[in-house]
Formats: structure tokens, sequence, C-alpha cells
């Protein structure tokens, strides 16, 4: 590799230039014939249009990711790392550039765009440890003689599939950690968010001095491109985050076609906040607040359902539904805006449907408002069970329903009744009841009067049940992201039987 200078000659005063495809090295438009405008979803304004990929495009992709991964897994782990860190780098130097695409493409209001560019910088920084955290072992064995090494080696091309609601951080926590491992990545962000989710990982890689080619990104219609990417014989894991429908599609796939792939999937949530009757009323409602209206709701990890014990529901309730008629909703851009837009107009139509339904089912409407374009106020419904669809069902967007819970048992029911186990929440004052009852959670994640939302480089997210497969951070991505590949040598003549 050459040398990659000093982190003091990054420079953020040309803004980068998107619209192109990166593809073998090079940033070029794809051949599909037909292009996607990427919409601002507050303004409706187009923010630029990417010519779409055909299938001769993801073909070119994996062909050029295969010819370069030899090389950048023979990379020094020193030299890995510092690309690594050169890209943590950048993302420091435009900040506010990253900042400005998250707002203007994804909906982020600033609070969460904010957080999102320092999720995606520390996932960055903690890959950057792993090219000499990939360790191999020796293991006796009942041979005589015989030495049993065990080599921990990169699975060659991995493939990635981001969606649109945090499109920098769920890309970067595949791509980053298959990097640093020594692998090369074809990357397909979500149409919505394709600057955020991958073409901006792009142009950062590039300008880290990552070598061409052991980063790809392509974009398309599904209908054309989606199962060939899926298929593609180069790629040895798919990595996946979305819907359930869509990953149960994808594990499918993974196993019938040519080449058998690992995947890694984080699906859909359904993620309980439980209040216990002995909770800090204020911090519940803290808890509560924050952590279902980040993002307007639109995170596979926000609380979906609150679930209150009976002691202390009627006071949370009106509490909760004060704190909540006082958020701001509007400009994403503006500082202290709590809810901006909804992503699309399809999204939006499902929501609407959703409320429509949940008055249908006969629950309360405590809190809502009428729409203004793609802009849904924080709805807040009551008298609702697990019984109904807006008890049970994913809920992507600012809607939320407060389900009663006769005691705690009964709210450890209601918290484990449903087909997901991605992430989940308990608030109590009693830290060894918070912790008896975490025990029993049916979920990947528990957090202890703080709010499911809680994902750091360094920890196992993933889920259970129909949340998916694998874990993200942690040793999940060395495992998921590597193949061990055991090697004997016999030190001495062996006596056979013949």
């Amino acid at each position: 590799m050459n040398s990659l200078g000093s982190l003091s000659t990054l420079d953020a005063s040309a803004p980068y230039n998107f619209g192109a495809l990166l593809i073998d090295g090079r940033w070029r438009p794809g051949a599909a014939g037909t292009s996607f405008l990427d919409i601002n979803p507050y303004t409706g304004d187009t923010l630029l249009e990417v010519a779409q990929a055909d299938i001769a495009d993801i073909d070119a992709a994996f062909a050029s990711a295969t010819r370069a991964q030899r090389d950048w897994a023979a990379a020094l782990p020193s030299e890995r790392a510092e690309v690594l860190r050169r890209a943590a780098a950048i993302l420091d130097v435009r900040h506010a550039e990253v900042v400005d695409w998250l707002i203007r493409e994804s909906g982020s209001v600033r609070i969460k765009a904010e957080l999102e560019w320092a999720a995606a910088r520390a996932i960055i920084l903690e890959a950057s440890t792993l090219p000499s955290h990939s360790w191999g072992r020796i293991i006796p064995g009942d041979i005589a003689g015989k030495e049993h090494r065990i080599y921990r080696v990169p699975v060659g091309v991995v493939s990635v599939i981001s969606p649109w609601n945090w499109p920098l951080h769920l890309s970067s926590r595949a791509v980053a950690p298959a990097l640093a491992l020594g692998n090369a990545v074809v990357l397909k962000p979500a149409s919505e968010t394709v600057v955020s989710g991958g073409l901006l990982l792009g142009k950062v890689f590039e300008e880290a001095g990552l070598p061409a080619g052991v980063l790809n990104v392509v974009s398309g219609d599904n209908r054309v491109i989606g199962d060939p990417f899926v298929l593609h014989a180069a790629s040895r894991v798919i990595s996946f985050t979305g819907s359930t429908a869509v990953g149960r599609r994808i594990g499918g796939l993974a196993m019938t076609g040519v080449t058998l792939k690992k995947v890694q999937l984080e699906l859909g949530g359904n993620n309980p906040l439980v209040v216990l009757g002995d909770a800090d009323l204020e911090q519940a409602v803290n808890i509560a607040t924050f952590g279902r209206f980040l993002h307007q709701g639109e995170l596979c990890v926000s609380i979906n359902r609150i679930i209150v014990e009976d002691a202390l529901h009627d006071r949370f309730v009106e509490a909760f539904v004060e704190r909540v008629k006082g958020l701001k909703y509007g400009d994403p851009n503006a500082p202290d805006t709590a809810i901006g837009p909804i992503i699309s107009q399809r999204q939006f139509d499902g929501l609407q449907t959703m409320i429509a339904n949940a008055r249908a089912d006969g629950a309360t409407e405590r809190v809502g408002g009428e729409p203004q374009g793609l802009l849904l106020p924080p709805h807040v419904f009551t008298n609702v069970t697990d019984k109904v669809r807006l008890g049970k069902d994913e809920i992507f967007g600012p809607v939320v329903p407060v389900l009663r819970a006769r005691d705690e048992a009964e709210a450890l029911r209601m918290a484990n009744n449903t087909e997901f186990g991605l992430s989940s929440a308990v608030v109590t004052r009693d830290q060894a009841r918070g912790e008896r009852f975490a025990h029993q959670v049916e979920a990947g994640m528990t957090h202890i009067n703080d709010l499911p939302a809680v994902d750091l480089p360094n920890m196992p997210f993933g889920g259970e049940k129909n949340s998916g497969l694998g874990r993200f951070g942690a040793s999940g991505v060395v495992e998921d992201f590597t193949t061990e590949h055991w090697i004997s040598v016999q030190h001495t003549p062996r006596q056979y039987p013949f």
C-alpha cells in the first residue's frame, strides 16, 4: 500500500460531489437506463438524480471486490487500521457536511443527525482495533505428533444491504468491521438515502486511502438487481438490516443459491418499555418521550409499546401526555425540533392506516393532530391491549400505545407476547427487581432504567425470535466476517492400520 500521508493534510474545503455509483474504483453512472430521484422529505426538493445499476453493474462490482480483496487481506494489520483511523478523522473534518446530508436526505432532526454522526465515527474507530485482534489458536488433539492450528481468515467478499432510517450508522456497522478484518465489500444502501447510507461512505474511504475496488457502492431497482445481488456467487456473507419479511426472503435465498452464505440479519422489533409501579415518574416519562420519538420513532430499537403497571398507570399517562404535547415538530434543521418528516409517502400512508385502525379498535387518542405534508404530529393512544393491532404490530413512526398491566407478572407476559425480541427496557427504583425482570425478558438486549435504543460498537447488538440472526459489535462481527481454517502439521510419522 502507498503511504497515506499525515492526518493534518485532510481538507474539507471542497464538499463531496455525488450522483454516480462507485464500481471498480471509479465513480460512474449505473447502466440500467433509469434514474432515482433522491428527495428531501421535508421540502420535497430533489437533492440529486442517481442513474441506477443493472445486473452487469452488480457483476462488475463483485468482480472488482474479488480481485481487490486478496491484496487488501494481505496488508499489514497496521495498514488496515490506519485507513479506518483516517476515515474517522475525515468524519471529524467533514462533520457539518455529513450532518447536513442526514438532515436533508433522511429527515433527521439535528439532534438525531449529530447522534448518528457520533455513532458512525465510534463504530469506525472501534473497527480500527480489529485488524490486530483476529486471533487464531492452537488446539490439542488425540493424534500423536500432530499440531492443530486454527487460523481465523477473512471470508472474502461481504454483501451489505442497509436501510434508510439510520443510514450512515447502519451501513458503517457492517462495512467498517468487514473492511478492518480484510474483506472487500459491496454495499447496496436504501435508495431513499443513497448518499448518507452509501455514497458518502464510498467517498470517505476513498479519501482515507482504501485501495480501489475494496469497497463498491451500488444502487438500483430491487426488481432488477435485488435477487442477483443476494445470490451473487462471489459473496460469502450477507449483512442485512430491515424488515422481517424481507429478511426471511434474503435468508432463504442465501441458502438456495450456487454459493451457500452466512447471513447477518437485524430485523423487526416490537420493543417494550415496562414501567413498574415503583418507578420514578419523572425518569420514566423522560425515557418514554425520548425513547419513542427520537427520529420520529423510525428506529428498530425505538420504544414500540409502553407497558405500565396499574399502580402508576394513570399518573404516568397524565405526565407523559403533557410532555408529548409540548414536543416541537417541523423543520428538522431547527435545533429545537424533536420530530421531523416521515421518510416517504409510502411510510406515511402506512402510519395513517395504523392510526385509523387504532381508532376503529377502540383505542383512546390522548395526543394527535393533523399532518402537514409528511410531518405527522406525535400520537399517543391509551385503552390498548396486546390483542389489538396497535398493541401487537411494529410501529415505525411517531405513534405509541400505552398498555395497562395489572401487576409485574402481567407486564412480563405482555412484554414477551410478540414474535419479535430485539430490545427492551424496564424502569424501577429497585435495581435487584429490575435485574430479575430483565433476565426473564425474551430479547437480545434489555436495559434497566434506560431506553431500549442503546447501541455501542463494542457491545453485542442483535435480537431473538423473529428479530434476526447474529450480532453486530463485539465478537459477533469477528465471527460473522471471518472463517476458521484448520491446518494441522504432523511432526512425527503416523502409524496407519494398512
